[in-house]
């Protein structure tokens, strides 16, 4: 886990960082129907992990967060996502390190989920390393606003993502994500190249 500390003093953001840390401590969120018609073919959940995953490493401000007081931009995030146990209809957080090579990934994905899937326990694969950010599927209904509550001071820097239930469209399918970030570290404008640059990879996947 490699990591770059950020000048306050220098920082581009500096002013908004105060403002959206200080005056008005604040996270937004957002939903967009990803346009997923070209992955009908792959193992959805993971291939949407790997591609969440490699668009967030490709933008800085959703790898921006706080260690020790003082602000950051690792190097490389790696995805801590829900499985579900269905006979105790509970779920669990795990993680799979990202590897820039889709097979290597899926690989690893599948190994993790054989070890813990029948798991009860919330956070049962360990010493889960701070490059992390979470992301949720809910596959049971889909919609078109979602929120996340998160009680800490306004001090959560990282993104969570949340998928929900794909649906079909003059043939063409999707699936709804919602995108929650603190303002602090990142503005509408880095949204949407976060959503531009996703849809584009999703695009030409192969």
């Amino acid at each position: 886990m490699n990591y770059k500390e950020i000048d306050l003093n220098t920082y581009k953001r500096k002013e908004h960082f105060k403002h959206y840390t200080t005056k008005c401590p604040c996270t937004y969120s957002t939903v967009v129907n990803l346009d997923i018609t070209n992955l009908k073919n792959f193992k959805l959940y993971p291939t949407l992990l790997y591609l969440l995953t490699k668009t967030i490493n490709n933008i800085d401000e959703f790898k921006t967060t706080s260690i020790n007081d003082k602000l950051v931009i690792f190097d490389k995030m790696n995805p801590a996502y829900t499985i579900f146990n269905k006979e105790s209809e509970t779920f669990s957080s795990i993680y799979t390190l990202y590897n820039d090579d889709y097979r290597v990934f899926l690989e690893n994905y599948h190994q993790d989920l054989k070890k813990y899937l029948n798991t009860t326990s919330f956070e049962p694969k360990k010493d889960r390393p701070l490059n992390t950010f979470d992301v949720s599927m809910i596959p049971w209904f889909t919609f078109t606003s979602f929120n996340i509550n998160i009680y800490n001071d306004g001090k959560y820097l990282l993104p969570i993502f949340t998928f929900g239930k794909f649906f079909e469209n003059n043939n063409q399918r999707f699936i709804p994500l919602a995108i929650q970030v603190h303002h602090a570290v990142c503005d509408g404008y880095h949204v949407g190249k976060f959503i531009n640059t996703l849809q584009e990879l999703i695009n030409h996947f192969k």
